[in-house]
């Protein structure tokens, strides 16, 4: 086994100012939890604001009736779901690669959960930092965000479903102006089908994610671990989305908190918004014990080249953050 690389800290490669230095030696003593907070906001704000803005993009272009606003809007819908589930992917990769060393890259509160049961994260920790808060905060502030940029369009998409009287009927559907933000299933669906699809999605999410982490496997490195992991939302949102798939619990609260704020208690969601936010959490933990106890061995070797970032996103993050 080759010898391990030395550790050169960032300073002897890029210098930084010495206000900057001491700024940072206080951060990491006294506001190293914040940080942290702001990290796991950040990560899941950057996801959200890419997912929500293709989706504003379809679905305005669809209600508008404008040809190339967002990729077509009556002729191909299977081209903006594309539109839609690589903009998902993409903002995956921006937030695990900007935020992963920072917080553990957790993102959404399934994993965050998991962490606590499996992988040792103490409880007393993840309460402390709210991360499943700050997580939920940064989708609520991405949606407002998104709102708030493509608020002419938004106000003009809703005066047309008024003056067409079907405001009632579509506002809050998936290709609403609610559906941008907030999650919700066509109407007439049955639940019992959206919660099936739901758990299998989220059990599949979580078994391909747990599996490109594991570090053992050789083959998923932290160069290509981010990619994977977005190509694992992309399929669920390309496979799965038209029948209604949330996913990410933070991705859901906070588009639907968005929504209520924006446009009153009719966004609520119904039956179907405590089965968008609750059944990725089980679903995630019934995938990590499936990889646990039928996948993962212990006595294999640790890839030797991809150990660091992998363990942070597994839970476990390095010594320099814990507080």
């Amino acid at each position: 086994m080759s010898a391990p690389h030395p550790t050169i800290p960032v300073s002897h490669v890029l210098p930084r100012a010495a206000a900057l230095t001491n700024w940072e030696k206080t951060k990491n003593r006294r506001f190293n939890w914040l940080v942290q907070c702001i990290a796991e906001a950040t990560g899941t704000f950057l996801y959200t604001f890419a997912g929500v803005g293709a989706t504003a993009a379809y679905v305005l272009g669809k209600i508008s009736k404008t040809d190339g606003l967002g990729s077509t809007y009556s002729t191909c819908k299977s081209r903006s779901l594309l539109q839609v589930g690589i903009a998902y992917s993409v903002g995956t990769v921006l937030a695990i690669t900007t935020c992963v060393a920072i917080s553990g890259g957790h993102f959404n509160p399934g994993l965050t959960i998991h962490a606590v049961v499996f992988r040792g994260f103490p409880i007393s920790k993840a309460l402390r930092r709210v991360l499943i808060v700050a997580q939920v905060l940064g989708a609520y502030i991405a949606c407002l965000l998104v709102y708030a940029q493509y608020k002419q369009l938004v106000d003009s998409a809703v005066d047309g479903l008024k003056a067409a009287g079907v405001y009632e009927s579509e506002m809050f559907t998936p290709d609403g102006p609610g559906g941008i933000f907030g999650l919700y299933v066509t109407p007439g669906s049955n639940l019992g089908y959206v919660f099936l699809n739901e758990f299998v999605c989220d059990f599949v999410l979580g078994f391909c994610i747990f599996g490109v982490l594991d570090p053992s496997n050789h083959l998923a490195t932290p160069t290509t671990m981010p990619w994977l992991i977005a190509l694992a939302y992309g399929v669920i949102v390309w496979g799965f989305a038209p029948v209604g798939v949330a996913a990410n619990a933070a991705r859901d609260l906070g588009g639907r908190f968005a929504a209520l704020t924006l446009f009153g208690k009719g966004a609520g969601g119904g039956a179907y918004a405590a089965l968008a936010a609750l059944t990725n959490i089980p679903a995630i933990l019934l995938a990590g014990l499936f990889y646990e106890v039928v996948f993962a061995d212990h006595t294999r070797g640790a890839c030797p080249t991809c150990p660091s970032p992998k363990i942070s996103l597994i839970g476990l993050l390095p010594d320099s953050h814990q507080p």
